[in-house]
């Protein structure tokens, strides 16, 4: 499985549908101000949402203050990050398509005070030294004591136990369904279903929370801490999504 499949399947079709897949207001009610609490707690002013999909969590960030780049490695999903956020009268300090593994690349080193990857965007990497270099890239940008959050679909749940969702936190369109189809150790597609009749599909690697987390530190990152569904406490067999925050040490 080629890394760049998700460039094909976020098509301009799909991402123009993307915003009534999340539904705004209800994943801001789920989320409760999660990721604003975080960044406040470490004092980070400069961010980079590095999978910014639409802007959701770009736009939200920018409009409570944060400095906020928006990247992706989609160009349709940049598109329509910069489209809300002129409609949203928000202004970001910056917006570009960047591929993770390149990202030391285009900003240099010590740039960023937290760096953001959610939505499950991580997933989108299917072999292991894609993943260690964008992690490489991650840690170079972020300046000394920054922190990065990954976020990640609770794989784990899906490969023993099989798919269930509470739709509690993300996807929470009126209508509209995302459950896999096709599900194995290298793999797991995903359709996303409107009410309409049109379906698309997205296609992932199913990322275990200890792998995960095992990545990280063999990237050179420090004190990681999961959480699940936003919690610090959890069930790893009940939660739908892990959000896992790690820090870049000072010295």
């Amino acid at each position: 499985m080629r890394s760049d499949i998700y460039k094909r399947e976020y098509t301009r079709e799909f991402v123009s549908r993307w915003d009534s897949l999340i539904g705004w207001d209800g994943r801001a009610a789920g989320e409760d101000g999660f990721f604003e609490r975080l960044l406040e707690r470490h004092n980070c002013r400069q961010v980079a949402d590095i999978a910014s999909g639409t802007g959701f969590h770009a736009i939200k960030l920018a409009h409570e203050g944060f400095e906020v780049t928006a990247t992706d490695g989609s160009a349709n999903m940049v598109r329509k990050t910069e489209e809300n956020a002129d409609e949203m009268g928000v202004e970001l300090a910056d917006t570009r398509v960047v591929d993770w593994r390149e990202l030391d690349q285009v900003f240099g080193a010590n740039k960023f005070d937290a760096l953001v990857c959610l939505g499950n965007a991580f997933t989108h990497l299917f072999d292991e030294d894609g993943r260690r270099k964008a992690l490489d890239a991650m840690l170079t940008v972020l300046k000394p004591g920054g922190l990065a959050v990954i976020d990640h679909r609770n794989y784990d749940k899906i490969l023993d136990h099989g798919y269930s969702s509470k739709h509690q936190y993300y996807y929470k369109g009126d209508g509209v369904d995302a459950r896999p189809v096709e599900v194995s150790e290298e793999a797991v597609r995903f359709e996303y279903s409107y009410p309409d009749g049109n379906k698309f599909h997205l296609t992932m690697f199913p990322l275990r929370q200890h792998y995960m987390t095992k990545l990280l530190e063999d990237a050179g990152f420090s004190n990681i801490k999961r959480y699940g569904d936003f919690s610090p406490s959890f069930d790893p067999d009940d939660v739908d999504f892990v959000q896992q925050v790690a820090f870049k040490p000072r010295n």
